[in-house]
This record gives C-alpha cells, sequence and structure tokens, in this order.
C-alpha cells in the first residue's frame, strides 16, 4: 500500500473525531499533539521471545469494507471483544471465565500494558483466544498528525511481532468507536486490512454494576454482533458468566472475531 501522502498528514489535523467510547471508558485523556513520534512512557519495550501458540495474521476478507463493526446476521455467533488494559489478574479471570464456557474472545491490548504485562500476550493466545492492537499509548489517535497516529499503530504492532511473532489479528482505534479514513489507511499501510469496530457497548467502563453490564449487553446484542468490553473492571469479571449463559440460552456462541467474519 502506498504511503500516506502530504495531503493526508495536512487534512489529519481537521478530521472528525468518531464517536468516542473508550475515551470515557478507560480513563485516559490524550496527550498533547507533536510533530514527532511521542515518546515511549512507562517500562521499557517488551522483550519476550514467541513462544506457544503463534499469533494469527491479520486477514483480508474480500467483499467486506475496511471497517467492520459486526459480522453475519444469518448464523448463531458473536465477538465479544476486550479493551487489553487493566489489572492482569481480573484479566485472568475474565479468560477463565470464557474458558470454562467454552467461549473465545479478541483482545484489543494497548501496547503499554503489553509492555508491563509481556506474559498476558501468551495468556491470551494460549487460551485460545486472539489478540490485536489498540494502540501503543491509548491516545486519540483519531485527532493527532498522521505521523503520531501511524506511530500508535505500528509500535503496537512491533510489541505485539516481539511477544507472539505477529502484529496480531486486528487493530481497533483508541478513544474512537471508529475510525476516520485517514487512521484507516494508516492501519492499512501497517498492515491492517480491516478496522475492529463494534455495534454493542456494554458500557462497563463507567463500572454501573454487573445487572447493568449484563443488560446492556443482552437487551441489544443480536447474531454477528461485536461487543465492546474492557478488562480492569471487576464488575465485568462479575457479569460475565451470565453473559455467556444468555448468549446460549438464546443458541449463540462467543468466538474470535476473525472466525465471526468468516
Amino acid at each position: 500500500m502506498a504511503p500516506f501522502s502530504r495531503r493526508d498528514v495536512l487534512r489529519s489535523a481537521s478530521g472528525v473525531v468518531a464517536a468516542t467510547a473508550c475515551s470515557t471508558a478507560c480513563g485516559h485523556t490524550a496527550a498533547p499533539s507533536s510533530s514527532k513520534p511521542p515518546a515511549a512512557t512507562g517500562t521499557s519495550p517488551a522483550r519476550a521471545t514467541p513462544a506457544g501458540r503463534p499469533g494469527a495474521a491479520p486477514r483480508r476478507f474480500p467483499g467486506m469494507p475496511p471497517q467492520l463493526a459486526h459480522g453475519p446476521r444469518d448464523g448463531h455467533a458473536v465477538a465479544l471483544t476486550f479493551h487489553g488494559q487493566g489489572d492482569p489478574k481480573l484479566a485472568g479471570a475474565v479468560l477463565s471465565e470464557a474458558e470454562r464456557a467454552g467461549a473465545r474472545v479478541t483482545v484489543l491490548a494497548v501496547g503499554t500494558w503489553l509492555d508491563e504485562h509481556p506474559e498476558m500476550a501468551r495468556r491470551v493466545l494460549d487460551g485460545g483466544h486472539e489478540l490485536g492492537n489498540h494502540t501503543m499509548r491509548h491516545r486519540a489517535v483519531c485527532s493527532l498528525p498522521a505521523a503520531d497516529a501511524y506511530a500508535e499503530i505500528t509500535e503496537c504492532a512491533a510489541r505485539l511481532r516481539r511477544l507472539t511473532g505477529s502484529i496480531g489479528s486486528w487493530f481497533r482505534p483508541s478513544q474512537a468507536r471508529t475510525a476516520t479514513g485517514l487512521v484507516t489507511r494508516l492501519a492499512q499501510r501497517a498492515g491492517y486490512p480491516h478496522v475492529l469496530s463494534y455495534d454493542v457497548d456494554s458500557h462497563d467502563f463507567t463500572d454501573p454494576g454487573p445487572d447493568a453490564v449484563r443488560e446492556a449487553v443482552l437487551d441489544r446484542v443480536r447474531a454477528g454482533s461485536v461487543v465492546s468490553l474492557h478488562f480492569g473492571h471487576s464488575g465485568t469479571r462479575a457479569a460475565l458468566p451470565s453473559i455467556l449463559d444468555g448468549l446460549h440460552r438464546r443458541g449463540l456462541h462467543a468466538v474470535r472475531a476473525t472466525e465471526l467474519m468468516t
């Protein structure tokens, strides 16, 4: 894919930011924009080498748009997707609960989280789940200059490759439900044919309690839905068994996002 043009760079500052969910969700605010890629924060880059289950590469789905919010509506599957950040013990508990129910999920990991907890990349994949890219520092990627936005995508991709041998199956923009056209093109340039959005927002990041999280999901989920959830919130962990049970009662089952789109 051709490099982004000078026009893309100049237009990026005036691009309209898509409807936000993770901005309030994860309690992060955008860092100031700069003309240079932002310096790394937190611990030094993870140095683990790939081992165990290899990470899957991104797939292209012919005939499908570059940004996907749901899969086929005529099946029996849904995708539960998790923002990858927060307490690793809570994250591990969520993954274990999904595994007990025979469910598989998709985790969109923040690069700094992978730096702090590199073992979580292997935990996700070795549990049979799917791992993707949610930018390096969880900045408001859709409002960044093109060079900074590209750095957010590629630095997280480098972390994933170092840890798993792959850049991850998907890219999802940080602090935005959907990506702008520029960010979509930058993600494609980085190796992600499709951006993964969602059509069901659990609003679990507001910590409304397990019952509210369960209802937010089960009231809106349909065959083919992509559901947004978050690690790092005890209410999400508590709600997950009843969410999975509710899906089962409707004849739905949770699969990796790649499986949903196939």
